[in-house]
């Protein structure tokens, strides 16, 4: 888990002078420097006599400093890969993925995976994570993006988060608590079984505050929303709380106009298809994996299937793929909104690894606390 910002995150010694802060960047790299030669900056500080108070400012934030994390935002096919590997070789960066379909194995073509070259290029993580049978959340992602961070920070790399699944960036950026709740079959049959007006009147009863996001016509959220209540004691409105992200962070976002976008996707679409998509969902579906299961309820691996099992043909397959991908895009966009001022918004095309790489050498320059609260990034620095 991430330090508490609030928390010192260096031994406190007692001290009748509070931390006195000053901003000389030459002091920290001389502190830094020194450090390495003593073996830490605890001794260091013993060593050099520095005052308590000012010994344990400094280091707190040296250490915070280096807790910084480069996000790239935007819908499929805006081209975030391809920036985010340009950008990782350039900042020593390795990459985080935010996607919720790109954590199956065996299932490469249907959802655009970074190519063996680009994989090569920049180290990934959160890529091929579980098979197209396990189970997987958001609050499982969240344990494993967590675990990627420490451990890109622990080696001296910068991390940079890339993907469009808009509830894994912001449940990270912004803190949220999620409850580790796995789904109770039983549980939920039982609910399932009962009318809607019955659920959303007991969510109602015993979590007054859902409703404000949880919409009553949608009976697979009410049914969770009580499935949580039912698991954790804790209405479900509980769980909505942020917590400290504890990292300072950049979001980037890849700006295309629909008709451009579109005309990506189709072509990405007529490519997954020319490139052996009909070929991998037939082997999987050969392995035993169910069409029924989420993994395969994807865009592209639905439409594979029913043309499979001779529901659709071959054209049509192609065509709703590229609807059902357009959907996705807009839905894509309700979580990067264009007026949203928490990200820094860049046109995709040739300047954009020039204006992203901007963005960042600023940022590692400066200090951006992403506030949630705020809803906008802070200079501080």
């Amino acid at each position: 888990m991430f330090a508490d910002p609030g928390t010192p995150c260096c031994p406190r010694w007692s001290s009748n002078q509070g931390g006195r802060r000053t901003a000389a960047t030459t002091w920290r790299i001389a502190l830094t420097m020194t450090a390495h030669r003593h073996g830490s900056m605890l001794r260091w500080a013993v060593l050099a006599k520095i005052e308590p108070g000012v010994y344990e400012t400094h280091a707190c934030d040296n250490r915070r400093a280096m807790r910084r994390l480069t996000t790239i935002v935007g819908p499929t096919a805006s081209g975030k890969t391809t920036l985010a590997v340009e950008l990782a070789e350039q900042i020593d960066a390795e990459i985080i993925g935010a996607d919720s379909r790109q954590v199956y194995r065996r299932m490469d073509i249907g959802t655009a995976k970074p190519t063996p070259d680009e994989r090569t290029a920049a180290r990934h993580h959160l890529i091929d994570v579980v098979d197209p049978d396990e189970p997987f959340s958001l609050g499982r992602w969240l344990d494993l993006a967590k675990d990627a961070l420490e451990e890109v920070w622990s080696r001296g790399k910068r991390p940079l988060l890339v993907g469009g699944t808009g509830q894994y960036v912001w449940a990270l950026l912004e803190g949220w608590r999620v409850p580790r709740v796995p789904p109770d079959d039983s549980l939920r049959a039982e609910l399932e079984s009962r009318a809607p007006s019955e659920l959303v009147e007991e969510m109602r009863r015993v979590d007054p505050e859902a409703e404000a996001f949880v919409d009553p016509r949608n009976v697979r959220r009410v049914v969770r929303a009580l499935e949580v209540y039912h698991a954790t004691g804790k209405p479900f409105s509980h769980w909505r709380r942020k917590e400290p992200a504890g990292f300072e962070s950049l979001a980037i976002g890849l700006r295309l106009g629909r008709e451009e976008l579109y005309r990506r996707i189709d072509q990405r679409v007529e490519e997954m298809f020319a490139g052996g998509l009909v070929d991998e969902v037939r082997g999987l579906l050969a392995e035993g994996y169910s069409r029924e299961l989420p993994s395969m309820s994807g865009i592209g691996y639905r439409e594979v299937c029913e043309y499979l099992a001779g529901e659709i043909d071959l054209e049509t397959a192609v065509e709703r793929t590229k609807t059902g991908t357009h959907r996705l895009a807009r839905h894509q966009n309700s979580w990067f909104k264009a007026g949203d001022e928490r990200i820094r918004w860049i046109e995709a095309g040739d300047g954009a690894p020039d204006e992203a790489k901007r963005l960042v050498e600023e940022f590692l320059q400066t200090t951006h606390t992403f506030s949630a609260a705020r809803g906008a990034p802070v200079r501080r620095g």
